[in-house]
């Protein structure tokens, strides 16, 4: 199996893994301890951090389908994209340092790279 296929699918898996635990926390551990403005960040993190982590499996599969599909860029964009935007709406909703709300935009510029880049590559294989 190609290293970009492996790491797609591992990384959205354990992304998956991570996004369960992050959320069941957050859901349980944090509803009496942060406001529910914050409590809404961390959820909006939670949820983009699902959809991308199972936008890389996904990835990984197309990747399959598609012998020589560059899916480099997209794993970089989405992987990179949920630390930025994801981790970022975690750690602002619980430090409620500003910093970590102005990082945010970055992530989801990353997101519209992967998304955009994905586009352009499966427009050029079923054109």
């Amino acid at each position: 199996m190609k290293t970009e296929i492996r790491h797609s699918l591992l990384l959205g898996s354990f992304l998956l893994f991570l996004a369960v635990g992050i959320g069941a926390f957050g859901a349980h551990g944090l509803q009496n301890i942060v406001t529910e403005k914050y409590l809404k960040t961390y959820s909006t993190g939670v949820t983009y951090q699902f959809y991308h982590a199972f936008a890389l499996i996904i990835l990984g599969l197309l990747a399959k389908s598609f012998d020589s599909l560059k899916i480099k860029p997209v794993l970089y964009a989405f992987g990179v994209g949920i630390l930025l935007f994801s981790f970022n709406c975690y750690f602002y909703a619980l430090t409620q340092i500003k910093i970590f709300a102005m990082i945010v935009p970055l992530g989801g510029l990353l997101f519209l790279v992967g998304w955009l880049t994905l586009f352009i590559q499966l427009y050029r294989k079923i054109k």
